[in-house]
């Protein structure tokens, strides 16, 4: 048995119930139930339909995510999520480097990292190094005037916590900023670079090992084994090229508003709900969720 999943933003609800009836009459589904009036509903279905896709691309035209999804399991145990345009609004060393008076440059290689068309790694480093000799107090800063959080993810942490589930922060950014927006957002534990300091300012290097997309893998087994869970009992969510391994070893792997080459390899893909769909998906409602 299969779970289809049809929301739209909580901004601007606009769920239509003869939208869902239809859709639910085409495919045979059974009883629509209603996660929240306007924004989301959910209906079994015994198979996957054959014109799945052709029917996501017309719902996107019309602001809607469509998810399927096996209806088996799908309450996880443990969310893993990326940082950076995930968790938060911004790239945190594009808003570094804006400071600093290299965003542009910055920002032009982490869109090309971010889309897969650059090593991870290597691309870190490059941007790293053009920050050197910025003061390490532009970090607080940053942190205070130009983060903001994803709408969502307040009650994403809150609502998965209060039913039992682990969370971790894991980021290919840096320490200083996950480990505030790890304590804002009441994650367990964060993962992240270090950006090195010495004499109040970045040496324009990274420490070593640098987190990528191997480390992100590499936390998701570690963690999992640790509190004696499996892969099947993650939910993970990114945007960037580095998140696509995390993605797809997780149970459930979000692709949430994420460049094009990364949504083009993910099977849940959210562009148009904020992150309570990664609630929606797991069959709570709005009423059930934790602030």
């Amino acid at each position: 048995m299969h779970i289809i999943t049809l929301l739209t933003s909580p901004a601007a609800p606009r769920l239509d119930p003869a939208l869902v009836d239809s859709l639910r009459n085409a495919w045979g589904g059974g009883t629509a139930q209603w996660l929240a009036p306007d924004e989301a509903a959910e209906f079994p279905l015994p198979e996957r339909p054959g014109n799945f896709w052709q029917v996501w691309e017309t719902l996107q035209e019309m602001g809607v995510d469509l998810v399927l999804q096996p209806a088996e399991g799908r309450r996880k145990r443990m969310l893993l999520a990326d940082m950076d345009s995930t968790m938060i609004e911004q790239e945190c060393i594009d808003e570094l480097a804006a400071h600093a008076g290299v965003g542009g440059r910055v920002a032009e290689i982490t869109a090309r990292a971010m889309n897969g068309e650059l090593n991870f790694e290597a691309a870190l480093k490059e941007r790293v190094g053009l920050l050197k000799g910025l003061d390490s107090s532009a970090i607080e800063t940053v942190l205070k005037e130009r983060i903001t959080f994803m709408p969502g993810g307040r009650e994403l942490v809150a609502t998965m916590r209060a039913a039992g589930a682990h969370t971790v922060l894991v980021s290919g950014g840096f320490t200083a900023f996950a480990a505030a927006v790890a304590e804002r957002l009441g994650f367990h534990e964060f993962r992240a670079n270090r950006l090195v300091v010495e004499n109040g300012r970045l040496t324009g290097q990274v420490a070593e090992p640098v987190l990528g997309r191997d480390a992100k893998v590499a936390a998701l087994r570690e963690i999992t084994a640790r509190l004696r869970l499996s892969a099947a009992d993650v939910l993970a969510v990114g945007d960037g090229a580095n998140d696509l391994p995390m993605l797809g070893l997780a149970g459930t792997g979000v692709a949430l508003h994420a460049k094009p080459a990364v949504a083009a390899e993910c099977d849940i893909r959210i562009n148009h709900g904020d992150l309570t769909a990664l609630l929606y998906l797991q069959g709570y409602s709005r009423d059930e969720f934790v602030t």
